[in-house]
């Protein structure tokens, strides 16, 4: 079992690390948007599903060819997730990307990089990550404020502090989860 603390402090890092669109786990990939092995790859029109074509025409269509094959597969993934969303999450996630936007210059490299170092991390880290985001999310509006403000108002060496403490926590808890070998 995770501690309120360690809970706390990685769903913080989370808010403040990732999108909010990485609340969600990736839907499955088709062929045509699958990672290529190797080399970077484009995805041909073609291989696009008339859904995906249409999301994407008016802005790409005529220079799809013209984009570079990460842009491609970025694309080619993101309208598939789009197209799986329901309306409210659409909606949720104009509102996410509308705010990004607004966002200053050091303010969206910041997010940037947090996400990249988010996205370096292994699977099972990622979807610890999002767990704790979901738990902190669910905590009643009073207890989220007043953990946010803590931990804003706490010195980057309290704020270690805080981490070592909820990472020695968690390492008990697995020595004791774990049967005695002899």
């Amino acid at each position: 079992m995770i501690s309120k603390a360690y809970r706390l402090a990685l769903a913080l890092l989370f808010a403040a690390a990732v999108p909010a669109f990485a609340q969600q786990d990736a839907p499955p990939t088709s062929a045509a948007t699958a990672a290529p092995r190797g080399a970077a790859s484009g995805v041909t029109w073609s291989s696009l599903n008339p859904a995906q074509q249409k999301l994407l025409q008016q802005r790409f269509g005529d220079k799809w060819n013209t984009l570079p094959p990460e842009r491609q597969q970025a694309l080619a993934r993101g309208s598939e997730r789009w197209l799986s969303m329901s309306p409210q999450q659409q909606g949720m996630a104009t509102q996410r990307f509308q705010h990004f936007r607004a966002l200053p210059p050091e303010q969206k490299q910041m997010v940037r990089e947090r996400w990249q170092k988010f996205r370096a991390l292994p699977p099972e880290q990622q979807s610890s990550i999002r767990d704790n985001f979901r738990k902190f999310r669910n905590l009643p509006p009073d207890r989220r404020r007043m953990l946010r403000e803590r931990w804003r108002s706490a010195t980057p060496a309290q704020r270690q502090h805080m981490l070592q403490n909820m990472r020695e926590q968690r390492m008990k808890r697995l020595e004791h989860r774990q049967p005695n070998r002899p």
